[in-house]
Formats: structure tokens, sequence, C-alpha cells
């Protein structure tokens, strides 16, 4: 593939010139030479260089293969494409990263290069008014807001909320025992609520409250929206230009606008009401806005990264727990070891506390292997490359959608063994039980769920110390089993067919079984639950 230029254009218009103006034997020699510029371009193009990928249909390329994605998951894919994958759509350049090495290599030490994002004409433009910080271009805009972010979410200050996981723990493990059909329903109602506490001191009562399903409708549309290929806008950027009333998804979109700001707007505004009065409590919001001369932000750009914290926050963390309940079910011989630990460490009078955490380190292995079995975000949020470059003499030219495949990367032998399929959360662990970091590429997280760069996750503290105490209290609460039909047979876990939609990774629904591990279990969460609540 060799791009037009301007050399190319200027020799076609000599040899126009030729044939009209010289003798043959010259425009002959004007032909001979045409033809060894060509070959001679051709041969030294960057373009014949590019990284090995599928064969993909006249002008549309690879369109169809970028929107139907589930074949990348398949080992096929990674044997063939070892550690990146070219695509082309509608001269689109693409590329899928394979491996962890890869992803380290170009997102953490070429930071510079592949910090930007590609143009989200739905999902940023339209949807969120350019505001939204997960799928802004890399710049001093950005620079300020997760500055402002990580100061209100590090490590230190995310204890501020322990009180807040630690009873939205609780009401998982009571509500399962209640109402174990629902047990997916309460994870995500909690999961919900605990970042909503944490961003807007904003706890909810029910899945019913508004801004719970606001912001929800919210994240969906975001999902769908920010997939690749998934309106024809991102591929004819020029379609932009059609009048709203021609165009449903633009039309929609300018609404939903209006209805995400109101509510990110109306929530911020009520933690600057009781900031006012003296009476706000500690989140995220509260402090933003006391920092915001400092920051420099506006209430406007506070609102949206409060709105980009829930997107991704809540529904990966609970589809991670959600994840984890199956691991758990299908692996009753885990379920049993960290079950142990914990009557060894915490016995049975009491429910797990964060004080628990250094000598919990087969939970803390449990984190960590839940975020790398079954990533929520199976391809991470594609970067775009800011110059050309070059990997492993494979050309990645400038203006790259450059995806990391993190199924494939998680599941890559070379990184995590023999088993990297299987469920096995010793592999954080050494021989002695004690908790090691895993893959040098993925800076002791063990996983690349909250992404590479300078464009990780800041959230990703809140994410494990919820993570943690969900799994550890739970656990100790209750036991989870597979369940059986109206004939008394077992009901196989499905682990293989899922609910791909948008981005996000979804299991399929399944209701086990679940029981008190003990018989004080239940009288104990509520008293635990009502101790916080003091």
């Amino acid at each position: 593939m060799v791009p037009p230029g301007g050399v190319i254009s200027d020799l076609l218009g000599s040899l126009s010139l030729a044939f009209l103006s010289q003798p043959l034997t010259r425009s002959l020699g004007l032909i001979a030479t045409l033809v060894v510029i060509l070959v001679a371009q051709y041969v030294r193009s960057p373009w014949r260089r590019v990284p090995p990928g599928p064969k993909g249909l006249p002008i549309l390329g690879n369109v169809l293969q970028v929107q139907n994605k589930g074949w990348m998951f398949g080992r096929e894919c990674k044997q063939k494409y070892e550690h990146i994958m070219y695509l082309n759509a509608l001269g689109q350049p693409i590329i899928v990263i394979h491996s962890l090495k890869a992803a380290f290599e170009l997102f953490d030490r070429r930071a510079n290069i592949y910090s930007d994002r590609p143009r989200y004409i739905v999902a940023q433009d339209i949807l969120c008014g350019g505001l939204f910080p997960a799928l802004m271009s890399y710049g001093d805009v950005l620079r300020r807001i997760r500055r402002a972010a990580h100061e209100v979410l590090t490590k230190v200050a995310v204890r501020d909320y322990h009180p807040v996981f630690c009873k939205e723990a609780i009401l998982v493990a009571a509500g399962m025992l209640e109402n174990p059909d629902a047990s997916d329903k309460h994870i995500l109602r909690s999961s919900a609520s605990a970042t909503m506490s944490v961003l807007y001191d904003y706890p909810l009562e029910n899945e019913h409250d508004k801004n719970f399903t606001g912001i929800h409708a919210f994240v969906d549309r975001m999902s769908v929206a920010a997939a690749p290929g998934a309106y024809l806008v991102e591929l004819f950027p020029w379609m932009i230009h059609i009048p709203a009333r021609f165009a449903k998804w633009k039309r929609e979109g300018i609404e939903h606008f209006k209805q995400h700001s109101a509510m990110f707007n109306g929530l911020l505004d009520t933690v600057s009401n009781d900031i006012a009065k003296g009476s706000e409590r500690p989140s995220a919001s509260a402090s933003l806005i006391k920092n915001s001369n400092r920051s420099g932000l506006s209430n406007t750009d506070i609102a949206w990264l409060l709105g980009g914290f829930y997107t991704a926050g809540a529904e990966t963390t609970a589809i991670t727990l959600i994840w984890w309940t199956r691991a758990m079910i299908t692996h009753p011989e885990i379920q049993k070891r960290a079950q142990d630990e914990l009557d060894a460490v915490v016995g049975r009078s009491r429910a797990p506390t964060f004080a628990d955490t250094p000598n919990l380190p087969y939970i803390q292995a449990l984190v960590k292997e839940s975020l790398r079995w079954r990533p929520a975000f199976p391809f991470a949020v594609p970067h775009s490359t800011s110059e050309d470059d070059w990997y492993e003499d494979m050309f990645i030219p400038k203006g790259t959608l450059c995806l990391v495949n993190l199924w494939q990367c998680h599941h890559d032998p070379s990184s995590y063994g023999p088993d990297a399929a299987s469920f096995n959360p010793e592999r954080f662990l050494d021989e002695e039980g004690r908790l090691i970091p895993g893959p040098v590429e993925t800076h002791d997280d063990g996983h690349g769920s909250y992404g590479f760069g300078k464009r990780a996750c800041v959230g990703k503290h809140a994410a494990n110390d919820s993570l943690f105490i969900n799994i550890a209290t739970v656990l100790w609460a209750v036991r989870l089993e597979r369940a059986h039909d109206e004939n008394g047979k077992e009901i196989p876990v499905d682990l293989e067919t899922d609910d791909y939609s948008g981005m996000i990774f979804r299991p399929h629904p399944y209701s086990c079984k679940i029981t008190p591990r003990f018989p004080e279990a239940p009288l104990l969460l509520m008293e635990e639950l009502e101790l916080l609540k003091t």
C-alpha cells in the first residue's frame, strides 16, 4: 500500500504533457522513468511493512471484521498474529495488540506517541459534548483533569470510603442469603451505590432510583457508541454535517446529551449546596469543588469527570464480581481454600475488615485473578498514534487506532503459564503463599484491566478495595454452589458464551444455590450493619 503523494501527481502530470508535446521516444523514456520511480517508492514505502493481518475486502477493507470482534478472542487469532495484528477499515489503519509485552512497550515506554484517542463522533462529540475525559485527546486540558482526579482517589484518600465499601459488602452478602435468585442484581445495586457514595455521598436504596437508572442508561449508550464501527459516521466523518432532522442517531444523541448534562450537573449542584451550608460529608465531588481554584476545573469539567468515574467504576466492578461468583461455583476447592484462610485470620465472630488485608493474601490473589480471568472490557479503550512509529520492524502509521485485546493478553501462556485459560489465583502466590505481583508489564496489578500508560485508570485503588472487601465478606458469610433443576439434576454453568454488547463482557444469568456458611452468619451480618450505621 503506497499512500498518494505530490511526487506521483507531478509525475503523472509530466507524463500527460509528454504524450501531448514530446516525440514518441522521449515519451517512452518518461514512462520508463515514471515506472522506475513508482517501483522504487513502492519498495521503500513503510506501508509495505505494516503488521500482518487478515485480508480484507476491496474498498471496505476489514470493516466487517472490526464490527464483529468475537473472532479475535479465538486461539487461532493469537497463534497467527502473535503480538500485533493490522486491520484497515475504509482506509483507517488499526492495530490489535495481543500481548502484554507489546502493550507495555507501546503504551508505557512510548507513551508520548500512544496516549491520544481516536475521534469518537457519536460517543464523545455528540453524546458528551466533547466533555468525557476518557475519550478526550491528550493535551493540557486532560492532564489537568487527570491530575485533579488522582488527588481525590489516591490509595490514602480512598481509605475515607472504607466504611462505605464494608457496608455495601455486607448488604450484598445479606441480600444473597435473603434472595439467592437475585444475587447478580444485589451486586449491581451495591456496586452502583458504593460508587455513588464515593462520588457524591449518595447511597442508593434500590435499583429504581432515578439517578441510578439515568446513569446506567448513560453507561449503556456509551458502551454501544464507543464500540469500534458502531456508527457509519465514524467511518464516514462527512456524515456529521447531515442535519439532525434527517439523522436519527444525531438527533437522539443531542437530546441524550442534554439529559446527561442535566443529571450530572444536578448531582454536583446538590453537593455544592451542602458545602455552602457546611453540611457536606467526604466525597470526591466535595473535594473537587473545594480544590477547583487550584485545579482550574469548572463545574462542568467536574460534573463530567465524576460521570466518567462512574462509567469506569460501577459496572466494571459489578461485572467482575459476577464473573467471580461463577468461578467460585465451578471451583469449590478454591472457594474452600479462601474460606479456610478467612476462618484462620478472621474467625466467625465478626466480618472481615480492611485491617485484615495483609493477612489475607489468598483473597488478594482472588481479586487479581478475577480481573485477569474475565476482563469486563475485553478490549481496552483504543489509543491513537500521534506520529509514525516502528515496532519490531513493523510500521505503525500516524493516526492508527490501537486496540489492546485484553482477552488475548490475559490468556497468554507466555505471561501466565500453560493454565492461562483457567481460573487459578495461586498464579499470584509464591510457594509460601505470599502475594507476588505477576507479569512485570502490569505494574504489580497482575493484569491489564486498568489500562496502560498515561491513560491508565485513576480509580484502581477504589476498585481494588471494593472488590477485596466484597469477596472477603461474601465468602465469610455464604457458600456458593451449583443450582439444581426440578428433577434434582445439577445445572451446568456456562463460562464460554456471554453477553458481549457494546464494549462490556457480561456473563449469562445463573441462579446458584446460596446458603449460610454457619448458622450465626445472617444475624452477625445485621449486627455488623448496625455498627457501621453508628
